[in-house]
């Protein structure tokens, strides 16, 4: 019974680890093919590396307004 319970909880880890994994790249993916005005793709980028999920959380609520248009 311990080792059930204990397997699921790795599971459950696991999974949350994936799901920020993805998250953080996406976000990073993003940043990366996007144009921005000035320095701020190099900050998006370091936002995102050294703050992981909070990073990706930020750039996705604020960082893709940020992002210039060509047409």
């Amino acid at each position: 019974m311990i080792s059930t319970a204990f397997g699921l909880w790795q599971l459950t880890l696991f999974i949350i680890a994936i799901i920020t994994i993805v998250f953080v790249v996406a976000a990073l993916i993003d940043i990366l093919k996007s144009e921005f005005p000035g320095n701020n793709k190099t900050v998006w980028i370091l936002v995102v590396v050294f703050f992981g999920i909070f990073g990706a959380i930020l750039y996705f609520g604020v960082g893709t307004s940020q992002k210039t248009t060509h047409r």
